[in-house]
This record gives structure tokens, sequence and C-alpha cells, in this order.
């Protein structure tokens, strides 16, 4: 069952985040727009990749009242310990959640029981909670934060704009669609 459209379950987990250890709750989310943003474990291959990618983007997602999530069921010792020693890693700003107890990553339907591990997953969450996105792709498949951008972009447009939807490959500025008896048959 997918878990799209539902609301975030409440969690509460410890966090690195600009040198320090921080506590993050549901309640961290309530009232803006999120990404929260899972992967199988620190000190591997395609993790470093994809975080260093959405670091890079990191101040466009400000600018847009997004806060980022990087999860994973490492703990936020681990998470210091990656930031200090990688070049990659320690560019990141935004909170690096640890999920030791992988009850996070079950709240979101991403973990690999038998492995302990959660899938590459992410999941785009409104200012009421609600998931609006989900992404997963298999351990070998890196994300790419610029598209990510654009996916928050067009969530953002469509809880702005009712009765208006964001078609394929839209871009920020580009035209909408109205839904409509009109349109059935004629796109």
């Amino acid at each position: 069952m997918s878990i799209i459209n539902t609301k975030i379950k409440p969690f509460k987990n410890t966090a690195f985040k600009n040198g320090e250890f921080i506590e993050v709750t549901e309640k961290n989310v309530e009232g803006k727009w999120s990404v929260f943003f899972f992967y199988p474990a620190d000190f591997t291959f395609v993790c470093p990749t994809e975080l260093g990618d959405v670091a890079d983007h990191y101040a466009e997602f400000q600018k847009l009242g997004v806060d980022i999530y990087s999860v994973s069921t490492d703990t936020h010792f681990t998470h210091k310990a990656w930031h200090g020693s990688s070049d990659t890693i320690g560019k990141i700003e935004y909170a690096m959640i640890g999920d030791p107890t992988a009850q996070l990553s079950r709240n979101f339907e991403i973990l690999r029981e038998a492995e302990g591990l959660a899938d590459r997953g992410t999941f785009i969450v409104d200012p009421e909670g609600i998931i609006q996105a989900i992404e997963i792709t298999a351990e070998g498949i890196g994300r790419d934060a610029s598209d990510l951008l654009r996916k928050v972009k067009a969530a953002q447009y469509v809880a702005s704009h009712p009765g208006e939807v964001c078609p394929a490959k839209w871009k920020e500025g580009e035209a909408t669609l109205s839904p409509s008896l009109d349109l059935v048959g004629k796109i």
C-alpha cells in the first residue's frame, strides 16, 4: 500500500547538523516543506554522491523554504564521523538523521528488514505533514538533486494553485494544465 497523500507518523530521532547533535521530530516538519532523503549507509559508494549533490543544491532548497533531512539507519555519531572524514559529506549543512532503531525507516515503509538498511527513497512532505511525492530507486541507481528540486517546485505550485496540475517535464514558469472535460482526449 502506498503512503502517498498520507500524514507522516510521529517520530523522534537524533541528527547531526552544523557540528551539533539535535533532536528532530514530526513537529520540526509542521508548517514547512520538507524532503526526507533516505539512503542505505554511511561510508559507501553511491550514497555520498547523492548527498553531495543535494548539498550542492541546498541553498536553492532553502530559498524555497524547504528543509532537507537525510536519513540512514546509522547513528548520529557515525554521521558526525563521516562528515568529518569526507570532503563531499563535509559540505552538508542539512540535518543528517540517525535511525539506528529503524523506526523512521519503517514509518516511511522504506526499510529492508532483513538487512536493517533503508532503500534509496525520497519523500516530499508538505507543510501539513502530508507526503506529496515519493521516489524509490534500486541500490545502484543514484538520484538527481536538480530533478528533486523540479519536483518540489511542482508540488509547491500545485499546492498554491488549486485546479492546476503540472505536466511531464514541467519547469517553473512553464504552462500548466487545468483538468476539465474539454481536455479529455485533446492532449
